[in-house]
């Protein structure tokens, strides 16, 4: 059983890691891992180690650069802190193959924050619905402008590309947890 010692510096942690990304202050978010990893379930990415973690966070930014967050809950579980929360900004770059809208989003979303055995955080897991989000990124397009028509085209092309590539293994290749006693 997690002790509350262990929930407050699990907390702190986690709070300053959202803080130091809010700052984009990658060298201090990266502080928090011992080796840096993060898996986005929604598009079935992996993004493991310090080169490819500052190259997520470089993409991020690029389309979301104010991007930002509010928190609505932290929860705790014997090794994770889960974390409801929004995450907000203004689509001013290309997010992968999506072109910039220049639309606002505000996508409600949760992290688990998990921790092995010696308090080490391994892993930021995120979950949310890329439905809410790209109908959000494109909502700001005006249906009767033909600029706009070739702009959702290369936003749905963008899409379909996206939804196309390959899920990482690691997120596929599950094993079921084992029987709970009854």
């Amino acid at each position: 059983m997690t002790t509350e010692t262990r929930r407050a510096a699990r907390q702190k942690l986690v709070l300053d890691h959202f803080h130091d990304e809010v700052r984009q202050d990658w060298d201090d978010v990266l502080a928090t891992f011992p080796h840096p990893h993060y898996e986005l379930i929604p598009t079935m990415t992996v993004h493991d180690g310090d080169r490819a973690v500052r190259g997520y966070y470089r993409a991020s930014r690029v389309a979301f650069p104010d991007q930002d967050h509010e928190i609505i809950a932290l929860r705790h579980s014997d090794d994770a802190v889960i974390v409801e929360f929004w995450l907000l900004g203004t689509h001013r770059g290309p997010l992968g193959a999506i072109p910039p809208t220049g639309s606002r989003f505000r996508v409600r979303m949760s992290a688990y924050f998990i921790f092995d055995e010696d308090e080490n955080l391994v892993c930021e897991r995120i979950y949310f619905d890329s439905l809410t989000l790209f109908r959000q990124l494109i909502a700001g397009l005006n249906p009767r402008s033909p600029r706009h028509w070739i702009l959702a085209a290369r936003c749905l092309r963008g899409l379909l590309k996206e939804a196309g590539r390959t899920p990482h293994p690691g997120l596929t290749t599950t094993t079921p947890a084992p029987a709970l006693a009854g």
